[in-house]
């Protein structure tokens, strides 16, 4: 499985770019630890946590993206994500996923880097 992350602000247009039209496929996955059922209002709640910090990129988003030949089962990304998060520290974190297709498959996941428990 091919991993790419960054952080990121602009949790708007991150929401938009997952969301589009031109994607073959989209599927909310898991809204974890978010008031709102959708990416907008999940990425714009942690959005409002950030406003008590210094934190302008307030979102680690990563990208499961497995080769094109395989077929991934919804548990193997699970586990990925799983792994994922204990070893960068984000285990428990409020994290929306969502999978998307175009040109092959992929399971976005973002993470709120702003935590109003530690503000």
């Amino acid at each position: 499985m091919i991993l790419v992350g960054n952080q990121r602000g602009s949790g708007r247009d991150l929401a938009l770019h997952l969301m589009k039209e031109e994607n073959d496929h989209v599927m909310i996955h898991e809204v974890r630890g978010f008031s709102a059922p959708d990416l907008t209002g999940a990425f714009n709640e942690a959005y409002a946590v950030s406003k008590g910090s210094r934190c302008r990129q307030y979102l680690f988003s990563l990208s499961l993206n497995p080769p094109e030949t395989a077929v991934v089962s919804t548990a193997a990304f699970e586990a990925a994500i799983d792994r994922v998060e204990s070893r960068l520290g984000l285990a428990g974190n409020r994290v929306p996923s969502c999978f998307m297709k175009r040109r092959g498959d992929a399971m976005p996941i973002v993470s709120g880097r702003a935590f109003g428990l530690t503000l």
